[in-house]
């Protein structure tokens, strides 16, 4: 399957479908989510506890599956943020944006001069390992193409602050985590409470506003379907260990009793 690249993604509204990888990086799981005809993966290094070396390996597993790759970051910080880049991931996800400033930080970090300030090492991860022969500015212009935002907006401050987050330039998507942003309202896990309506209201007119793309995790197709219809784009089903467990959790209940019943 000839897949598009994750920055054409954000370039169109029509649905991408992808699944979150939080404990299972085996060999085999970009051809799995090939063969489900994801069309890209969260990978989530914030609360896997998953490394920068596991990350470089699980890179050329997607990488060879074609499966685009969106990664969390754990934290905002300039190093991680560039190793997670020269490891080859095309997508970041920095968690608990809250103002244009921090969005605007964390793009210097992923972007090289001149557009911002990430640290230059050709021939690695990032460029698949090319040799010279290429003008050094089209490698580096190439690498700042490839590389898309993901801003998570997951706090009571980053709603407030969205539309000029959106705004930002560099930033591609915006993404709701809306565990974090409920609890942040102080209304932790009531989706359906008028002030995290209100705020999942303004996230979404940013991202129709300034022309993003918009994405969250969702734990049903159905919940997936409804978000299609408010204006989501990117929409990533279950996590790993969630659809394992559900799945092995049912099986095993209707085996435990037919035996039952003999």
């Amino acid at each position: 399957m000839n897949r598009l690249a994750l920055k054409e993604m954000t370039r169109h509204r029509g649905p991408k479908f992808g699944h979150y990888v939080g404990e299972f990086a085996t060999p085999g799981i970009g051809h799995i989510l090939a063969s489900a005809q994801c069309d890209f993966v969260f990978f989530d290094m914030e609360h896997s506890g998953f490394s920068i070396e596991s990350l470089k390996q699980v890179v050329r597993y997607f990488e060879a599956a074609d499966v685009a790759m969106i990664v969390r970051t754990p934290s905002k910080d300039y190093d991680m943020v560039a190793r997670i880049c020269d490891a080859g991931a095309q997508g970041l996800m920095a968690p608990m944006i809250k103002d244009a400033a921090e969005a605007a930080t964390v793009v210097s970090y992923m972007k090289y001069p001149p557009v911002g300030k990430r640290g230059i090492a050709l021939g690695a991860a990032h460029d698949n390992y090319l040799p010279g022969g290429i003008a050094v500015q089209d490698r580096l212009a190439q690498g700042n193409a490839r590389t898309t935002f993901f801003a998570l907006i997951e706090t009571r401050e980053g709603a407030e602050n969205v539309d000029a987050i959106a705004a930002t330039p560099g930033v591609d998507c915006l993404w709701v985590g809306h565990f974090d942003l409920s609890a942040s309202l102080g209304i932790a896990g009531q989706f359906e409470h008028p002030d995290y309506l209100a705020a999942l209201a303004k996230i979404i007119e940013a991202a129709k506003v300034h022309g993003l793309s918009l994405g969250r995790l969702v734990s049903s197709p159905d919940e997936g379907l409804a978000d299609l219809r408010k204006g989501f784009d990117f929409c990533c089903l279950a996590t790993d260990t969630g659809l394992y467990q559900r799945a092995l959790i049912t099986g095993i209940s209707q085996l435990r009793s037919a035996s039952s019943a003999n």
